[in-house]
């Protein structure tokens, strides 16, 4: 394996252990519904939800989840911490996306 593609194995296990360990009830449903729908309303149009329902959507694991919701923290500087992404990424993976 290559040292780009083991980093970013190893990142993904990271990722997905660190969100996993989150709890969706520590804000993650607050945040999302007050920041993230609002913004995606804003882009799409109607139910900012609909993002995380649509068929064509990006993210296929809990790890781009996780970098999802961290790449959307860094654009829009937010001033999440870490365990608030990690907290937001639990809540959408319980109610949308249901990744093990």
């Amino acid at each position: 394996m290559k040292p780009n593609a083991l980093l970013l194995a190893a990142s993904c296990c990271v990722l997905s252990t660190v969100v996993q360990a989150a709890d969706p009830a520590k804000g993650g449903e607050l945040v999302v519904e007050a920041q993230c729908e609002n913004c995606h309303a804003d882009k799409l149009g109607g139910d900012g939800s609909q993002i995380y329902l649509r068929k064509d959507r990006r993210v296929n694991s809990l790890a781009q989840l996780a970098t999802q919701v961290s790449v959307c923290n860094s654009q829009l500087n937010t001033g999440w911490f870490p365990e608030d992404e990690a907290h937001v990424a639990a809540y959408l993976n319980q109610r949308y996306y249901k990744f093990r």
